[in-house]
């Protein structure tokens, strides 16, 4: 028996992996994260798969679902939104699994800030513009953030910043990059990425905050800030570039 922590992607039903999509159909338990999971994806579990809906379960109960399962040699589908390595809460499940001697495996997911790109048709890297990003969220009501991972503090490095579950707080996010981006650097929210009520925000750091309150955006987007968002004119990257050498075939 095996849990399986499933990345299900930011939304649509179709960009669940195809491994995912197959481990699915072959466990007999599927926890699902409530309504951040496409209701479409449980139509690929067994008929008589048992399924739990995990929104209004704490990490105890969750565990406590797994460990039946175990007991019972049933496999678990652990099915969660984005990816199970940013923001999935998983690393405490884990630690459950392991002190308990519970086998798991690991099935990622297309993250939210790549559905967000995709939305954008924007790449995320640019040569001679950006060649970082960085993924985080901010504290308010949440757990708190480590020392140093404040938003004044990532902010000088000029990187393009991706937020998630920040929405809520745009208004104080915006105040905090200010200093360091500058009003006019570009800006975007991407709220419900991939799924048919997608909603796509572009402007500037300067406006976005009040583009969201409009839209009466509050869950499920991101906020991205940065230059590379903007970027038109930039040097072609040294990949594809004539200039590059390139190894020689092997002879037949």
């Amino acid at each position: 028996m095996t849990v399986y922590f499933i990345g299900a992607g930011p939304g649509a039903a179709d960009l669940i992996t195809v491994r995912g999509q197959r481990t699915l159909a072959a466990c007999g338990v599927c926890l699902y994260a409530g309504s951040l999971v496409p209701r479409e994806l449980l139509a690929e579990c067994p008929p008589d798969a048992r399924l739990v809906d995990t929104a209004q379960l704490n990490l105890d109960q969750i565990v406590a679902e797994m460990t039946a399962a175990h007991g019972r040699g049933q496999d678990v589908a652990r099915l969660h939104s984005g990816d199970p390595s940013v923001f999935s809460a998983v690393a405490e499940q884990m630690r459950r699994l392991d002190a308990a001697g519970i086998p798991y495996e690991v099935v990622p997911g297309v993250p939210a800030f790549a559905a967000a790109a995709a939305a954008l048709k924007r790449e995320l890297t640019v040569p001679t513009v950006g060649q970082t990003v960085i993924l985080t969220r901010v504290a308010r009501q949440a757990t708190p953030m480590p020392e140093g991972e404040d938003l004044a503090t990532l902010g000088r490095s000029g990187a393009l910043l991706v937020l998630h579950l920040a929405t809520r707080y745009v208004e104080s996010v915006v105040e905090e990059l200010l200093p360091h981006y500058g009003a006019d650097c570009p800006a975007a929210v991407v709220a419900m990425a991939s799924r048919p009520d997608e909603l796509v925000l572009r402007g500037t750091l300067g406006d976005i905050a009040g583009q969201v309150k409009e839209a009466g955006v509050l869950r499920t987007a991101v906020i991205l800030v940065g230059r590379t968002l903007g970027a038109e004119q930039f040097r072609d990257s040294h990949l594809y570039s004539a200039e590059r050498e390139r190894p020689h075939e092997p002879c037949a």
